[in-house]
């Protein structure tokens, strides 16, 4: 490669080297591509380091990391950047005392301190459980002439949110008002899945409404942890309302949010709400995917004088081309043969071997019960998770 006049070897291959070498891991690949780059006419510079530390660390070969480092830093001025990234890298795998001793030395070394460093260090210290001595720093950092961002909030909301401790959440969020400073969606949507596994939704409606007053857009991550709430407790109509709150707000129900509400309105016997939903669904410009489709074949074969409702899902599924699951297939086809529907079961065979699909005219075989339902891990997920 080295002799090729047709390719030229710059810093962004080099940089995906690392990156392949690391996630596949093989680290002291990725080291040893950086040892070579001068063979290459590429000089390494600090940049390079800080893109190899970066990956490492991130695949979870921090002592490699560290190791390397150790060994090339007299060579490189190394600066807060860089010491941050390994000290981020220590507390992403629990090691608060390695991150410590790495933001000592960067302290030693006399690296002008950004906010990055700190938060690096508070929120190593936070996921070691050192949480008291995180907040003892936090509040000290303000006198090195460092101001604290949104992201040294966050941090600590995390970690009140995992010991379960909302009243210090929320004197965060006030002193972070203080500061003129707003919480992201992803900070905000930590709290509101907290709130809820609680059992204070009302709060955590409040919350929605905050995000919004502050220049939050909720996501439909925020508005499906309400909705998983209410699903759970049978709540049809505030299920519902909070879909058309959804969409009012300009953030289109997903295809958890639609599988959930569905799942819902079925076992609870609200049949004519659940075709509402579904006769809508378009309107809103979401179509069902499998998943959605398996959530009413699934949820109509378990009540009474529904199979042939959960049929003409079926087909439609059929129709549109989607690949049914096997555990779908199984399902339909019990019930069918239960019911003694043989006639049923040759009619959705055949529709099947008609499909537009091979997936669809493959599966045909499970239909007439000629080869084994083997239910993959990804249809396992996806059905236990709505």
């Amino acid at each position: 490669m080295r002799e090729s006049h047709d390719f030229e070897i710059n810093q962004e291959i080099i940089w995906l080297v690392f990156r392949s070498y690391s996630r596949a891991n093989l680290p002291s690949d990725a080291i040893r591509a950086f040892d070579r780059m001068a063979e290459f006419g590429l000089k390494p510079s600090v940049d390079d380091l800080d893109k190899l530390l970066y990956v490492l660390c991130k695949c979870k070969h921090v002592k490699c990391a560290q190791q390397f480092f150790d060994r090339v830093k007299h060579k490189f001025e190394a600066k807060a950047k860089t010491y941050s990234i390994l000290v981020r890298g220590w507390g992403d795998i629990g090691e608060a005392v390695e991150a410590r001793k790495v933001f000592d030395e960067m302290l030693g070394r006399g690296c002008a301190l950004d906010v990055l460093a700190y938060n690096s260090l508070l929120e190593a210290l936070c996921k070691g459980g050192n949480v008291d001595e995180a907040y003892k720093m936090f509040r000290e950092i303000g006198s090195h002439g460092v101001e604290p961002d949104a992201c040294s909030f966050a941090i600590f909301i995390r970690a009140y949110c995992e010991a379960n401790n909302i009243h210090s959440v929320f004197s965060v969020l006030d002193r972070m008002k203080r500061y003129d400073l707003v919480p992201n969606v992803f900070t905000y949507n930590c709290i509101i899945k907290k709130l809820c596994k609680n059992g204070k939704v009302e709060d955590a409606y409040q919350l929605l409404h905050e995000m919004i007053e502050r220049g939050v857009s909720p996501d439909a991550w925020s508005y499906n942890t309400i909705l998983a709430y209410h699903c759970e407790h049978s709540e049809v109509n505030r299920a519902t309302k909070l879909i058309s709150i959804m969409v009012k707000d300009n953030c289109l129900p997903d295809r958890h949010s639609y599988n959930m509400l569905l799942k819902l309105l079925v076992r609870v016997g609200r049949f004519d709400r659940a075709t509402e939903i579904w006769e809508s669904m378009g309107e809103r410009g979401f179509y069902p995917s499998v998943s959605t489709y398996s959530v009413m074949i699934h949820g109509l074969c378990k009540k009474k004088g529904k199979l042939e409702e959960a049929c003409r899902y079926f087909e439609t599924m059929i129709d549109e081309g989607i690949p049914p699951y096997a555990s779908t297939i199984e399902m339909l086809r019990n019930r069918l043969i239960g019911f003694g529907l043989l006639d049923h079961i040759e009619i959705l065979a055949a529709k099947m071997e008609r499909g537009t699909s091979c997936s669809i005219q493959e599966l045909a075989k499970e239909m007439r019960g000629n080869k084994a339902c083997v239910r993959s891990r990804n249809e396992e997920t996806e059905l236990e998770s709505e």
